[in-house]
């Protein structure tokens, strides 16, 4: 039996890397742009499916990759945390 991560990750490796670039570039613009709160949140839900792919990834990911992953990310919290206040 597979597990649901497992079926899960199957169907995101199947994805287009340009649709994911384009998807993530959306949602990335359309948090920037929408006022307070509703930008904030766009640019959370964008932030935790970073770290959902960031800490499943974790073990194959070079050293390098790692760093990037954590730096973006804690720039993308941080845009949330200013679009918040």
């Amino acid at each position: 039996m597979v597990a649901p991560s497992e079926n899960v990750l199957r169907r995101l490796a199947r994805v287009s890397p340009t649709t994911a670039f384009i998807v993530a570039l959306v949602l990335m613009l359309a948090g920037l742009f929408l006022p307070g709160i509703v930008g904030a949140a766009v640019l959370f839900v964008l932030a935790a499916g970073l770290a959902a792919l960031t800490f499943t990834t974790w073990p194959v990911q070079p050293p390098p990759t790692r760093v990037l992953r954590v730096v973006m990310l804690v720039i993308l919290l941080a845009a949330v945390t200013a679009k918040a206040i």
